[in-house]
């Protein structure tokens, strides 16, 4: 799947086109690389796959960026931080990686709220988690 963020991501603004594939190891992760630079890329999961009650409102100017029309049209993902290994590996739940589906276009939110980490574990956070 081909993902334009026509405002870029996040310190990486430059680059607007971006190809979304799984991760054949694990089909909870997706890869998200540019198709201007193929060294720029992002390891995302599901962020229900670290907290099952996560939730956003998505706001009147996203959904009419993305032009979404159905809640099933919208993808959510967040960005996987690596570490030396995944105990020490962190998700960003603060901002979503939010994609409609139907069009392919995408933007990542900052929520203002400190509901979330910017650093939450990704595996052990919860018990459902940690068969990573």
């Amino acid at each position: 799947m081909e993902i334009t963020f026509e405002k870029g991501i996040p310190g990486f603004e430059a680059y607007k086109k971006f190809t979304m594939s799984n991760v054949e190891e694990n089909p909870k992760l997706k890869m998200i690389t540019s198709t201007d630079d193929a060294h720029i890329g992002f390891l995302s999961i599901s962020p229900f796959d670290i907290k099952k009650d996560y939730e956003i409102d998505l706001n009147n100017e996203i959904v009419k960026e993305l032009q979404i029309e159905k809640e099933e049209d919208v993808l959510v993902l967040n960005l996987i931080t690596l570490g030396k290994s995944l105990e020490t590996s962190t998700v960003n739940l603060k901002a979503p990686v939010i994609i409609n589906i139907i069009n392919n276009k995408g933007r990542q939110l900052i929520l203002q709220d400190d509901k979330y980490k910017i650093k939450e574990p990704l595996v052990g956070s919860e018990k459902h988690v940690s068969y990573y």
